[in-house]
């Protein structure tokens, strides 16, 4: 199983009157990591892979432990764990390399933003996020 690695700057308005990072932010710290594999590493130059917009659907996180302000930045991990007709989900770990902060998992929809619905999964991205699957995912065609 592959997973995408994004290294995530923490900024100092990150942090909370607690001196810690604000459950609200990691929210965007999961939006970094997702558009950088979705789209930055999105297959073939011109491709029209993931380029007509998404939505998300849900999204569910577990807070393991608190994660204060500091100049390097935190990892965080992100694969596939079910691929069907019209969603996907993704699974992220943030953490260092002995501690873990957050397990999260987020339902992205395709979104066709012209007509103003969800769409179906194409097979170059289910190709491209097929190489990002959890080993007990179940595909539905």
């Amino acid at each position: 199983m592959a997973r995408h690695i994004y290294q995530c700057p923490l900024r100092w308005s990150d942090m909370d009157a607690f001196g810690h990072v604000n459950n609200v932010v990691f929210l965007r710290y999961l939006e970094e990591a997702r558009i950088d594999f979705m789209f930055r590493l999105a297959p073939g130059d011109g491709s029209p892979s993931f380029s007509g917009g998404s939505v998300v659907a849900r999204h569910e996180i577990d807070y393991v432990r608190p994660l204060v302000h500091r100049h390097e930045p935190v990892t965080i991990e992100s694969w596939v764990t079910k691929i069907g007709a019209a969603s996907l989900t993704i699974a992220y770990e943030i953490k260092d390399p002995h501690v873990t902060y957050v397990r999260a998992s987020t339902v992205v929809v395709p979104f066709d933003l012209e007509a103003q619905r969800p769409r179906r999964i194409s097979a170059e991205e289910r190709s491209f996020l097929e190489e990002y699957v959890d080993d007990g995912m179940t595909s539905a065609a």
